[in-house]
């Protein structure tokens, strides 16, 4: 028998490749497809009577248009370099290909972000997200993310009411002010939209009759043919509309994946037979136009629709929902790095109980420092000292973010979910450790080397295979106060340095 799993990728789920590495994190197969737009299945699994692996790419999943020519590249790494090297090549094979250039980053879209979702859910009030913004905004967050809620006066979480995308009056009055007000607070407003849902108790749903892929009865919703360029259209000009009358800077495009092949049948009016060919369109077309209505339009998407293809389409790629998981957050936000390269990787939005210790709150922030920050909770009702810790990691994240997101990236050990992650620059280096475990961190040291206890252990140990000489050494805890300072000579061999849980410790070398 084979103990084969595989997965399906697509223009709107996954990515088209593969990485086989040892335990040593070096890469022993590491293998992509061109094509990521059409419905591929990749299989990789142990063949149990020669313990060899069994590696296939199956092709054409779905309809498409008939073809007289189909060429494609399989891509197969066996070098002997870090699984992540490997990696990011791929993504630079991929960002290479034409029709497949990312889309341009604005500087927002790399600086933390307030979101409404977990500490409003759909219970939002125009007045409360506006002082929110104000709390967040001293905190660090330069936009806010305004999720689902804003049109629909219901707060049952289903999308009945989707497709119409009129506001909620009850909820926000005016739009337009209320954007306004965020602006004047320094801040951008990105609105949530669900790109395919059109709910039963919307007025559109009558429009689309006979347009839609399926019914999710328990959704409430149906979703939208992207084949039928009306459905295109209409979805196209309701961000357009909405850009203009109430000047939002950005759009949290969801629900992306859900446009999946329901129907083999042609239908008279469809211009498109594939449906990833239809929604590339689709996004190609909404990117486009938003573009020329404001050049820095901001536009998300959520794991798992952040293949290369999404990369020219949006300039966010957010991990998927994982509440209250640190852990969680870190693997997919890593996850997400590995192949989005200057693309922003967004955390999921953090959040956290306000009666927990602060130690503990801090570790939803220090386990995605290598990703943008987005917050989600009611920082009026949080205390002091959760405000002060957010206040001082926010901070630190800003000022090395240079290296943060940035810098070369090296998450070790991804079947063990990334206990250990570097990045450098030619001038500083950051090490974040999340187990207890002995810190390798390289030779070469630059002139600043950080080191981030992501543990609730009292210290961190270091292993230099060279002496690395007299560093000043700072530590602070996790509410950024001095824990001690002075000087440490750091020869070759182990080091103990009592950083403080979720603390961090900073060697400067004159």
């Amino acid at each position: 028998p084979e103990w084969i799993k595989g997965f399906m990728s697509k223009v709107t789920s996954q990515a088209p490749v593969c990485s086989l590495h040892s335990f040593s994190g070096r890469n022993r197969l590491t293998f992509a497809f061109s094509d990521a737009l059409r419905a591929t299945e990749i299989r990789v699994g142990v063949h149990e009577e020669t313990a060899m692996l069994h590696c296939s790419i199956k092709l054409f999943l779905e309809p498409s248009p008939p073809l007289k020519v189909y060429e494609a590249t399989l891509r197969l790494d066996t070098r002997d370099i870090p699984y992540y090297e490997s990696l990011e090549q791929v993504q630079q094979w991929w960002a290479a290909q034409p029709g497949y250039q990312p889309a341009r980053v604005p500087e927002t879209a790399r600086l933390p972000m307030y979101s409404t979702w977990y500490s409003f859910h759909q219970g939002l009030v125009a007045s409360q997200i506006e002082e929110q913004c104000g709390l967040a905004k001293a905190l660090g967050c330069e936009a806010v993310i305004v999720d689902d809620g804003w049109q629909t006066t219901s707060n049952e979480r289903g999308y009945a009411y989707t497709g119409d995308w009129e506001v909620a009056s009850e909820k926000i009055s005016d739009m337009r002010a209320h954007v306004a007000k965020v602006h004047q607070l320094g801040m951008k407003y990105i609105l949530w939209y669900s790109v395919p849902f059109v709910g039963k108790h919307s007025k559109a749903w009558s429009n689309f009759a006979g347009k839609t892929l399926e019914v999710i009865d328990r959704l409430g919703a149906g979703v939208l043919d992207p084949r039928f360029p009306e459905v295109r259209e209409y979805i196209i000009a309701t961000y357009e509309r909405a850009l203009r009358d109430w000047d939002l800077d950005g759009f949290k495009l969801d629900f992306v994946d859900s446009f999946n092949f329901r129907k083999q049948e042609y239908v008279q009016g469809q211009d498109y037979l594939s449906v990833p060919e239809a929604v590339d369109r689709l996004l190609a077309d909404v990117i486009e136009r938003l573009r020329k209505i404001k050049p820095d339009i901001m536009v998300e998407f959520r794991q798992t629709y952040i293949g290369p293809l999404m990369r020219k389409y949006g300039n966010m790629f957010r991990a998927g929902d994982c509440p209250n998981d640190a852990l969680t957050n870190r693997e997919r936000t890593l996850d997400i790095r590995l192949l989005c390269g200057s693309t922003a990787a967004h955390s999921d939005m953090l959040m956290w109980h306000r009666d927990e210790p602060v130690e503990s709150a801090a570790l939803q922030i220090v386990n995605i420092l290598f990703a943008v920050p987005q917050i989600s909770l009611l920082l009026n009702a949080l205390p002091e000292q959760h405000l002060e810790m957010a206040r001082f990691w926010l901070s630190f994240w800003r000022e090395h973010r240079d290296v943060l997101l940035d810098g070369k990236l090296m998450p070790l050990h991804p079947e063990a979910m990334y206990p250990l992650v570097i990045a450098t620059t030619p001038t500083k280096r950051i090490a974040v450790t999340y187990a207890d475990t002995v810190i390798n961190p390289g030779s070469d040291l630059p002139a600043d080397f950080i080191i981030v206890n992501g543990t609730l252990g009292k210290g961190v140990v270091l292993e230099f295979t060279e002496n690395t000489g007299t560093w000043q050494l700072e530590i602070r805890d996790c509410r950024g106060q001095v824990f001690s300072t002075g000087q440490v000579l750091l020869g070759k061999g182990l080091h103990r340095i009592d950083v403080p849980p979720v603390g961090a410790a900073t060697l400067h070398r004159s």
